[in-house]
């Protein structure tokens, strides 16, 4: 990826981030967190893949991608009044699951650790046998 490349999905990233915190005012969005993790652009400019996080059941965050979805237009226009590009590519929402596959990992890990609690069994380890060394 080109530099120019990370700068404009970093440019259209923030931009979309202040404009679903300040000027979404759709219903249904209600105050759910919604926060833009990554943006994908094509290297043509035409295309935008936002991926974006959600917190809430399930349920609400399907309803909150169908949302974003429907009014792609409208931030897609937003960002053509916001931003000097030349073009300004058509968004695709997706849901980024990353938050979810940390936490996940992260209670696998304190899993792990929890366990590591009880005194180790084994040649040599401390709590088990003692070994004289052969001669």
């Amino acid at each position: 990826m080109t530099r120019r490349l990370e700068r404009v999905n970093e440019l259209i990233r923030t931009e979309l981030s202040t404009l679903l915190a300040r000027d979404a005012k759709d219903p249904r969005l209600g105050e759910r967190v919604i926060s833009v993790t990554e943006v994908n652009t094509s290297i043509d400019l035409r295309h935008a893949r936002v991926f974006v996080s959600v917190l809430g059941t399930p349920e609400e965050q399907i309803q909150t991608l169908e949302v974003l979805r429907a009014a792609a237009g409208f931030f897609q226009h937003e960002l053509g009044e916001r931003l000097t590009l030349r073009r300004i590519p058509a968004l695709s929402f997706l849901k980024d699951d990353a938050l979810e596959r940390g936490d996940r990992l992260l209670r696998l890990m304190r899993e792990v650790a929890e366990g590591r609690g009880e005194p180790p069994q084994g040649r040599g380890a401390p709590g088990g046998p003692v070994v004289a060394p052969e001669e």
